[in-house]
């Protein structure tokens, strides 16, 4: 059988085989994760001398929204013992255990692990608190108008200093942000705790969906692109590829530093739903018939909900794209489409077009008084990659490393899918709209970066894992974040 990087490759050598290349990569590797170190010791002195120079970075601790405060509640114990034993266990775990109950304990071991993260803060300050303060989402479920009115009036509620103007989380995202809220509130319990405990378990999920996703997909080569050249549905080889490279790929899913966030901000749970998105759209661009069909066609629902959760997910638009192109099949995209244009349709009937708050947004984040017109842009180009550096760890800094060294010699599949992640952070960071708490705002982007992690040999597995654990710990124990 092949394995997940080529027939002629070892499995944990990816590029020249040869004992006198191994010793410069490993260097490489080093040097890669001190950059990184490096211009998150640069953005945090340059953001506190700006600070005392009266510059409004408007974080408590440059460059990430937290505030210095040591702490460790008993709960969080959880956290170092998961880590320990996915440390230890996770890389033979992942690659002996069947791939059914692979990915059920997948989840149940992130979920527990941002469960246990956020524990770190006490129950009531990290889960219970999080979500029911003055800007977010809760808010507005306490009065909620009813479906109707809610969408005709929203996006001129976005603009403003009136009682009647959204929040600021609810004026920053598409309608469905808020309406998840009142759902929870109306079919479950309101309060914060309620929506807390949906928005983790929930954004939790996002390590499977990946995994599913690059299961499917990791098999097709770049010899396999040519047109007419990938035969679906795809050989028990290539199947059996694609899901090695996810195997490798699933500790590093699991111990992901971003799950700091995840548990709890809204932007996990839409991290979550887009992941599932492609997953979908994967699973069925590699089918035909009417189960492929109908995968794509639920894919394109849950990409349709993806935009009118989050306005910067439109910047990700190249994921399915990526996808039609690894299976050299256009259909798939037509009918993810259908499903699409279904979501906006019925949001524009509702009384609510997408455009509209898109535009309306972008004239809040910069009106007087919002963070968007004070936070300086010169500071933030650069020093939102330190911040979101925390989120995705000194592995996946590692691993884009060796991506971009080798693409050739990396799976086609995670090429496209985390080269479409970068572009969408590009995009993010040179629009303006994204300066300061990247590290929860990417975390949409910074789940398929994690993907890269695969390339790290099996022999450095472990230690790279313990340091994206040890960071988690250490931001969450040293600081308090605001989610």
């Amino acid at each position: 059988m092949s394995t997940v990087l080529g027939p002629t490759r070892p499995q944990d050598d990816e590029v020249p085989r040869t004992a006198e290349r191994r010793g410069p990569r490993l260097r490489g590797d080093l040097i890669a994760a001190a950059l990184g170190c490096a211009l998150v010791a640069v953005a945090a002195l340059y953001g506190w001398a700006a600070i005392h120079r009266g510059v409004k970075i408007l974080v408590g601790w440059p460059p990430v929204l937290a505030e210095w405060l040591p702490h460790f509640h008993r709960g969080g114990i959880a956290a170092i013992v998961i880590a320990v034993l996915v440390v230890v266990a996770g890389p033979t775990i992942a690659a002996r255990l069947r791939w059914g109950p692979l990915l059920l304990l997948t989840y149940l071991a992130a979920a527990a692990w941002t469960f246990s993260l956020a524990l770190i803060d006490g129950y009531q300050v990290g889960i219970v608190s999080r979500l029911a303060t003055p800007t977010e989402y809760l808010v507005e479920v306490g009065r909620y108008p009813g479906l109707r009115p809610f969408l005709t009036t929203f996006a001129g509620r976005i603009v403003g200093m009136t009682p009647d103007t959204l929040v600021t989380h609810s004026s920053g995202h598409p309608p469905l942000a808020t309406l998840v809220y009142v759902w929870i509130a109306e079919y479950w319990k309101p309060g914060g705790e309620a929506a807390s405990l949906v928005t983790l378990f929930v954004g939790a999920s996002a390590a499977v969906a990946v995994a599913v996703t690059i299961g499917a997909l990791g098999g097709i080569r770049w010899g396999s692109l040519r047109p007419g050249s990938v035969e679906l549905p795809l050989s028990a080889d290539a199947m059996e590829t694609g899901r090695s490279l996810a195997r490798r790929y699933i500790p590093f899913g699991v111990l992901f530093p971003g799950a700091v966030w995840v548990g709890v901000s809204a932007d996990g749970m839409f991290a979550a739903v887009f992941a599932w998105a492609v997953a979908f759209f994967a699973l069925g661009a590699v089918r035909r018939g009417v189960l492929g069909s109908a995968l794509c066609l639920l894919g394109g629902l849950a990409f349709g909900a993806s935009l009118f959760l989050s306005y910067g997910l439109a910047a990700f638009g190249l994921a399915p794209v990526a996808v039609a192109v690894l299976v050299r099949r256009w259909w798939p995209l037509v009918v993810a489409a259908v499903g699409v244009v279904v979501v906006v349709v019925l949001f524009h009937l509702g009384g609510f077009f997408w455009f509209d708050g898109y535009t309306q947004v972008k004239i809040r984040y910069y009106q007087p008084g919002e963070f968007g017109l004070m936070r300086p842009f010169r500071y933030w180009v650069w020093a939102n990659f330190a911040a979101f550096a925390l989120a995705i760890g000194p592995a996946v800094v590692v691993g884009l490393r060796r991506l971009a060294w080798w693409p050739r010699q990396v799976p086609a599949a995670m090429v496209l899918l985390v080269g479409a992640a970068v572009l969408a952070v590009a995009a993010a960071d040179l629009s303006g709209l994204s300066k300061s708490e990247v590290e929860r705002i990417w975390l949409p982007f910074g789940t398929w970066m994690v993907l890269a992690c695969a390339l790290l040999p099996p022999r450095s597995a472990r230690w790279w894992l313990a340091a994206q654990a040890v960071l988690a710990l250490l931001v969450n124990s040293l600081l308090l974040t605001t989610w």
